[in-house]
């Protein structure tokens, strides 16, 4: 009973307050034409861009009043040509406190909006290009479309739009503020290419419809404070994408949209000619979900994965020495991971073989490939394997079980005391965010872990909190819940959930 009290007390405070100690569409008959850009029940204004500016300055609030609810996405790309072509249609509300008499949407300034209709109905627009980080060439188009009726706040809409242009490697924003071009595209990879297509989404490219005041990466933590804000602010938003790919050749693998894998399917269009000149389309549908705590991201790849022995790793690489290695980490790391979370993983680690910085979204992992000496690889592995074995809706949870595993698997390797000095270098740099009043009562700021929007919250402070629970009720109760919470399914959405197991 002290135990469980103990542990609701600690969830409660940790939901609650800051602690101051402690990111189908089905194949076409034939051609390559996913759709036309008058599809629509009734025909969309087709004209040309607006290179109008508005006549009133666009202010931040604005930009910042709308909340994007709902994506439903027809994205046709054709890679050999860095292009992509998007029929749009997505909701989104008033989350301002004034009426807005028109609306500011954002898109790479690489892409062109074409036209935006609303019940069918085409709009007016104007346009414009802004400096911001938020997309990895330093600017966006920016369209400002008037509205008929102020949406109220609170209120919704759902548009059409029609935009398309090339997204091609760029290191733009890096370089104005001084990076060597290399050290740039290490940073900035996200492109449109035949080898590959690789979209991060906000914060990295804008190849879906958004809207933000510009942020820029010389103004300290704000461009990744802000990408946190989008993320918690358009978690419950809906998500639906039908793709095609045009290719020359062999076929496309699989696509991968906010780390879910559908495999392409291919439909050549010519079968007399030789395979390797022969043109044709892929496709792929992603039904409708929960965008969650992430951006938008799509990830085209060229070939079949590589699977481990047992099944744990899919890797798309053409460095097959690496994949031994990885396996070696795995059946490491494996054994941590079945004591604590329970004795089958819930899914594969599908890896993506990219140069530069690497990304990842739940159970993708998106990092160079190499072949190093597994017991080096395997710390480094535990974070990503632990998103194999456990899934949560609650991002201090979803990040903060595969820190504390981290954690847990330096303690087996070089002993507590690693594991300890490991957990207090990361709670000191906390404490430089989330001080302490002056009268030592009270956090003077700080985010909750639940509405966490910034890194040092939602993985350095959960897992402090996971430690702290270890701690008071001992292993054994909190693998107990970890096992347990794992299996809730959708139940995960409510905050308590974990508080009760």
């Amino acid at each position: 009973m002290k135990n469980r009290l103990a542990l609701c007390v600690l969830c409660a405070l940790a939901a609650a307050l800051p602690l101051t100690a402690l990111a189908q569409a089905t194949a076409p008959a034939s051609g390559t034409v996913l759709f036309e850009r008058n599809q629509s029940a009734a025909p969309v204004d087709k004209k040309e861009p607006s290179v109008a500016k508005p006549v009133v300055p666009v202010t931040d609030a604005e930009r910042n009043s709308l909340t994007f609810t709902a994506y439903d996405l027809d994205v046709h790309l054709a890679p050999e040509k860095a292009q992509l072509v998007v029929h749009a249609r997505f909701t989104v509300r008033n989350s301002g406190t004034k009426p807005l008499p028109r609306l500011v949407l954002q898109l790479s300034s690489s892409l062109h909006w074409e036209s935006f209709a609303l019940q069918k109905s085409p709009l007016t627009f104007s346009e414009d290009v802004i400096d911001t980080d938020a997309d990895h060439t330093g600017k966006v188009q920016e369209a400002v479309v008037p509205l008929a009726q102020p949406l109220a706040p609170g209120a919704t809409l759902e548009l059409e739009a029609f935009y398309s242009g090339e997204v091609r490697q760029s290191g733009n924003r890096l370089e104005r503020i001084g990076a060597p071009v290399e050290q740039a595209s290490r940073a900035d990879w996200d492109r449109i290419a035949p080898e590959g297509t690789a979209l991060r989404g906000f914060g990295d490219v804008l190849w879906y419809p958004t809207a933000a005041a510009p942020v820029f990466l010389g103004d300290g933590a704000k461009l990744f404070q802000v990408a946190g804000q989008v993320k918690r602010q358009q978690a419950a938003a809906t998500v639906r994408l039908r793709l095609t790919v045009e290719y020359v050749g062999d076929a496309p693998d699989a696509a991968y949209f906010c780390g879910v894998r559908e495999p392409l399917t291919a439909v050549q269009e010519n079968a007399e000619l030789p395979v390797a000149s022969a043109p044709g389309v892929a496709t792929a549908t992603f039904p409708s979900r929960t965008l969650g705590f992430r951006v938008l991201s799509l990830f085209v790849t060229d070939r079949a994965a590589t699977t481990t022995a047992d099944h744990l790793i899919a890797a798309v690489t053409d460095r097959y020495d690496a994949l031994p290695s990885y396996a070696a980490a795995a059946a490491k790391v494996e054994p941590l991971l079945k004591d604590w979370l329970g004795a089958e993983p819930l899914a594969a680690l599908n890896i993506l073989d990219q140069d530069g910085q690497p990304f990842e979204d739940d159970s993708l992992l998106v990092a160079p490939v190499r072949a190093i000496d597994p017991a080096a690889l395997a710390p480094s592995l535990v974070h990503s394997l632990t998103h194999v074995w456990f899934r949560s809706s609650q991002e201090w949870l979803d990040e903060g079980v595969p820190q504390l595993m981290s954690l847990l698997w330096l303690e087996r390797s070089e002993g507590r005391e690693a594991a300890l000095r490991q957990l207090q270098s990361k709670v000191n740099a906390l404490a430089l965010v989330e001080p302490v009043s002056a009268d030592s009562s009270a956090a003077a700021q700080g985010q909750s872990l639940i509405e966490a929007t910034d890194e040092v919250y939602y993985r350095t402070k959960a897992a402090d909190v996971l430690w702290m629970l270890r701690s008071i009720v001992g292993d054994d109760a909190l693998k107990h819940a970890l096992q347990v919470y794992r299996k809730a399914g959708k139940d995960d959405e409510d905050p308590e959930a974990f508080q009760r197991v």
